[in-house]
């Protein structure tokens, strides 16, 4: 629809005062506007990928059940440290201790069998051609639950910068198009806002991965691929003669 418009710019200060907060600016303006939402992707080798193991451990009681947990953990944590993976990259995630029940479909009672514990931490890997050797030494340490690896970039702001600007190179060029298509010879911006979204490989399947803790000869093959930094800009532009 082509019709002039009223464009309200909303402003916010998160330490003015109330009033203050949900300032307004408004622009007069006599033309059509275009509103677009452009999105680029810019593809980076990962840098830094992030696995996260534990452990899972059942007993009659939860002490018991604790005690065991604790064991085996500080045996997975040695291991990752011996390693060279540096405390700082090593972060509990999750622990979690819970009464386990045998259900029935007779009515009885369900049965207790035990506690779980499950303990995990997320690991930062820095070295990526050791992901494999990490996860195997993991398996060997214990770990009975597996998530991961997540390939990321550690810092993504260069890759944000250009698809940014590309994003924005675009934007302005499809309301250019937009204005001569329409009888105008160019476009005004009147306002600008943008998000962020990283992608990576698609995950198999969002559950853990269950593993055995017998080390197998084969070594696991881990391939860090691509990721993406995408920016997705939202523009507004008025045609203008």
């Amino acid at each position: 629809m082509i019709r002039p418009a009223l464009v309200l710019l909303a402003t916010s200060a998160m330490a003015l005062p109330a009033a203050a907060q949900a300032a307004e600016i408004q622009m007069q303006v006599a033309n059509p506007v275009v509103e677009l939402s452009i999105q680029e992707i810019v593809r980076s080798t990962p840098d830094v990928a992030q696995v996260g193991a534990g452990v899972t451990t059942r007993a009659q009681t939860a002490q018991e059940a604790v005690r065991q947990n604790a064991e085996q953990m500080d045996r997975l944590i040695e291991k990752l440290r011996s390693l060279g993976i540096a405390r700082k990259d090593i972060q509990t995630s999750n622990f979690n201790l819970n009464a386990q029940y045998q259900y029935r479909n007779d009515g009885q009672q369900p049965t207790f069998v035990g506690y779980d514990v499950t303990n995990q931490v997320n690991v930062k890997l820095r070295v990526l051609k050791r992901a494999g050797e990490v996860l195997d030494a993991l398996v060997g340490a214990g770990a009975n639950n597996i998530y991961g690896p997540n390939f990321m970039l550690e810092n993504d702001m260069e890759a944000k910068a250009v698809a940014r600007k590309n994003a924005f190179q675009r934007g302005k060029l499809q309301a250019e198009e937009f204005a001569r298509m329409a009888g105008y010879r160019g476009v005004r911006l009147l306002e600008v806002s943008e998000t962020f979204q990283s992608y990576g490989p698609m995950p198999v399947s969002g559950d853990a991965i269950a593993v055995s803790a017998v080390r197998a000869e084969a070594k696991t093959p881990i391939e860090p691929g691509e990721v993406g930094t995408a920016v997705t800009l939202g523009v507004k532009y008025e045609m203008v003669n």
